[in-house]
């Protein structure tokens, strides 16, 4: 696949360096140079990795290169705090698809630190990541499923684009609780056995 990829930091860099050895050609661009670029190269999908605070302009100054794209949202608008920067709605997600509305928007990949992204697959206890997706459209989510396969990763159906904001929450409070407690994030949840019917 052609992955055009918008932003040059961590993000982009794991992301963009595990799917080109995945097999996929993937070009990266960012604000200072080479933005329009990548989001015209990126065919079959587009990876937004820049800072929430910038991403709507971003997105929104490139108007009809993104015209039925798909668009993946990585972004976490988590503020001073750890608090979540879009609080009462609407998500960062939705936002953005608001400012390109022509591109079918997915959010992924912002539950976990560019390091994790590294790994090579990530795989914990035996377990493979999973990675949670939110998007309305169909084709979009098949291309970002396959992207998330291609890392070692298996995706799992969170919902329409109107959830984002509940995959959004949930990295909020992950990070405060891993960066801002120093606490294992992981004991909040028990097995899937205890988890109810």
């Amino acid at each position: 696949m052609r992955v055009g990829i918008i932003g040059r930091g961590g993000m982009a860099d794991a992301l963009g360096t595990q799917w080109r050895r995945a097999g996929h050609e993937v070009v990266t661009g960012s604000r200072s140079g080479g933005l329009r670029e990548a989001a015209e190269f990126g065919t079959d999908a587009v990876l937004l990795a820049v800072p929430y605070e910038a991403v709507v302009e971003v997105v929104g100054g490139l108007g009809e290169v993104l015209l039925g794209k798909v668009l993946i949202d990585c972004t976490n608008p988590v503020g001073p705090g750890f608090g979540l920067l879009t609080s009462g709605g609407p998500s960062a997600a939705e936002r953005i698809a608001s400012a390109a509305p022509s591109a079918h928007v997915v959010k992924a990949f912002n539950l976990c630190h560019e390091d994790v992204w590294r790994l090579t697959p990530p795989v914990f206890d035996g377990r493979p990541l999973a990675v949670p997706l939110c998007g309305d459209d169909e084709g979009a989510l098949t291309v970002v499923r396959r992207l998330v396969r291609d890392l070692g990763c298996e995706p799992l159906n969170a919902g329409g684009l109107d959830r984002a904001g509940l995959v959004e929450a949930t990295a909020a409070l992950l990070i405060r609780l891993w960066v801002g407690e120093g606490a294992d994030a992981q004991a909040i949840s028990p097995p899937r056995a205890y988890a109810g019917t």
